[in-house]
């Protein structure tokens, strides 16, 4: 088969391996969609822990084509999507149920092989069913999704709540779908991206801004801004030095800051402590997806979730190496590689 390699840190190429055996406890899974995320991107360059020489590929959808042994309760021929964060269940994280805080957390597409192939192994508990009348590349939005719902689990947002939510990629856009759903009233979004702003609106902003076009702070914060005085919350998705500062100064007293983008491993900001003290804000990380993948999964199938609009492009696996050496092209939400073009 074919499989998208990570053989080191910047060199990725398409090869011809074999199709994997499923081991106890395994399903093997005909892949149809994987995404392509900002975090492949930082494995190529080094700036994400990985385990190289690996096949990359975390936010995939498939059907099940083979069941290791002991695999008894589900069947061949269904559509899944894969949880691809591997916890041990046993350290003093998984024990008090902080899974993704795992001491010996692994997973699929960074340190053991991913969905950038024909063919990817999920352990049995990773698999969950999604219908196949489904789009399978929906499926693939299900990964991201559940990071997303993790982030507004932490923010705290309840009916009323004014939210600005940092970066218009897809993280971004989920986010602010997210945001209205768990009841927030005002929604900005802040990107430098025209079509990006637009597409926000269509999916549930209810209003956007221009980072380049003036001071942000005051025209969101200021006294003629939308939000005099600052929002409840404030969701940093752009994982950027420049976004990470103006997410605490965007929150009111008392407010709430997620960081859910990912900046390159080493990379510093400078921050106020002194201002967070006097505020009291919470400024809260946000790291992957800690049982709300199902969640997820069952928000993509229930068609709540707009998807069709954020998608770009469809891509080849061998069209998906360049993809990912180079920054997203202008306007570019999310790219998914289809292995097997239908």
């Amino acid at each position: 088969m074919k499989a998208l390699r990570l053989e080191a840190i910047g060199d990725l190429f398409v090869r011809e391996v074999d199709i994997p055996s499923p081991g106890p406890g395994d399903l093997l899974v005909r892949v149809e969609a994987c995404g392509i995320c900002g975090t492949d991107r930082h494995l190529l360059h080094g700036e994400f822990p990985s385990m190289p020489p690996v096949t990359l590929g975390h936010e995939f959808c498939g059907i099940v084509e083979a069941l290791g042994k002991d695999v008894s309760d589900i069947a061949i021929g269904v559509r899944i999507t894969g949880d691809p964060n591997i916890s041990c269940g046993c350290c003093p994280q998984c024990r008090v149920g902080r899974v993704n805080l795992c001491h010996a957390l692994r997973a699929i597409g960074i340190h053991r092989d991913g969905g950038f192939a024909d063919y990817v192994i999920v352990p049995r508990n990773q698999a969950h069913e999604i219908p196949l009348s489904l789009d399978p590349v929906h499926g693939a939005f299900c990964e991201p999704l559940a990071c997303c719902l993790h982030g507004i689990d932490l923010s705290g947002i309840r009916a009323g709540s004014s939210v600005v939510v940092l970066g218009g990629g897809v993280i971004g856009l989920l986010t602010v779908q997210l945001a209205r759903l768990a009841g927030a009233t005002t929604v900005i979004l802040s990107t430098r991206q025209a079509s990006k702003r637009r597409l926000a609106e269509e999916v549930g902003a209810t209003a956007t801004v221009d980072p380049s076009a003036g001071d942000i702070i005051e025209a969101i914060t200021g006294e003629a801004g939308l939000v005099p005085g600052g929002v409840d919350v404030v969701i940093e998705c752009a994982g950027v030095a420049e976004t990470v500062r103006q997410s605490t100064r965007l929150a009111k007293s008392g407010g709430t800051v997620v960081i859910v983008g990912v900046m390159p491993q080493g990379e510093k900001v400078e921050i106020e402590p002194f201002d967070i003290l006097f505020r009291e804000l919470r400024v809260l990380g946000s790291f992957v997806n800690p049982f709300t993948h199902r969640r997820a999964a069952d928000l993509v199938a229930s068609g709540t979730i707009e998807i069709d609009k954020l998608i770009s492009r469809r891509v080849s696996l061998d069209e998906a190496v360049s993809v990912i050496a180079h920054p997203p092209a202008a306007g570019e939400v999310k790219v998914l590689v289809v292995p097997r073009p239908a």
